[in-house]
């Protein structure tokens, strides 16, 4: 079984699949080379006035410090962005593994694996997260730990349902009749042929983690001082809101864009209707 090619996954993005990409491609870029386009350091204090609104100095308006809020979002997008791709990479990773190999195995080692995530799966993500943080520290090693095991059950459900019906078709038994394992049944069979479903289900877990870590540090349990990501910054310039200040709003605005932009591209990619493996 063959995966799609560049030339067909270019055509199955729509219009607004394309404008998606080119938001999120925005804060990728802005993740990796924010701080070196940054007009101010991240802790530089520019101006004596607070929760300013737009000026030549600050183009984004100062924070409650008087510190420059472009500076600091541009600094705080490798939090936002890197920490979240990260904790996503090793939810979907892991997830994904686990479930070819319960998918592929079948039996025993898939009811135990999937007993045993459906049970960490009930615990209330944010009420987890909390406990977590709360006995252990807020590190970034720890955030991007808890909210991979706070997804990878997720992940791992998503990835089975899809490989279960695959294990099901009769070019697996061939595969299995002819003496073919366990991995390359995994990498050569079941994988090509769900690979857009997971790519789409790693978008959306990304906007969950995004959504959860920007929760934790609006809580002041995130990404820790001197240090801030976009829902630190939320929450440092919050008494700005009554005055319409960017300092608030301009961070929560880029929460926004960024979750809005990988919707806007799981929703472009799409398989011809009546095609569920998107040949």
């Amino acid at each position: 079984m063959s995966i799609a090619s560049p030339a067909r996954l270019r055509r199955r993005i729509r219009p607004a699949g394309a404008i998606g990409l080119a938001i999120v491609l925005f804060w990728v870029v802005m993740a990796v080379f924010g701080p070196f386009l940054a007009p101010h350091g991240e802790g530089s204090v520019v101006s004596a006035q607070v929760l300013d609104a737009s000026s030549r100095a600050a183009l984004l308006g100062t924070d409650y410090l008087g510190r420059d809020m472009l500076s600091r979002i541009l600094f705080g997008a490798r939090y936002t962005v890197g920490v979240a791709a990260l904790a996503t990479v090793l939810a979907s990773l892991s997830g994904s593994m686990l479930a070819l190999w319960a998918a592929t195995n079948g039996g025993w080692s898939d009811a135990i694996v999937s007993r045993l995530l459906d049970a960490l799966i009930s615990l209330p993500s944010l009420l987890f997260a909390l406990v977590v943080v709360a006995a252990v520290g807020s590190s970034i090693p720890i955030l991007v730990l808890t909210a991979a095991v706070i997804y990878l059950p997720g992940a791992y459900r998503t990835v089975r349902a899809l490989a279960v019906n695959i294990v099901a078709m009769e070019f697996v038994k061939v595969a299995r009749a002819r003496g073919e394992g366990a991995f390359y049944i995994m990498r050569a069979e079941i994988l090509p042929n769900i690979v857009l479903p997971v790519l789409t289900d790693f978008g959306l877990r990304f906007i969950y983690v995004v959504l959860l870590l920007s929760g934790l540090s609006f809580l002041g349990l995130g990404i820790q001082p001197p240090f801030a990501d976009w829902g630190s910054l939320v929450r440092e310039n919050i008494e700005g809101l009554a005055y319409g200040a960017p300092a608030v709003i301009m961070p929560a605005l880029a929460i926004a864009t960024l979750t809005i932009g990988v919707n806007l591209m799981i929703d472009g990619l799409h398989g011809r209707p009546g095609d569920p493996h998107g040949h």
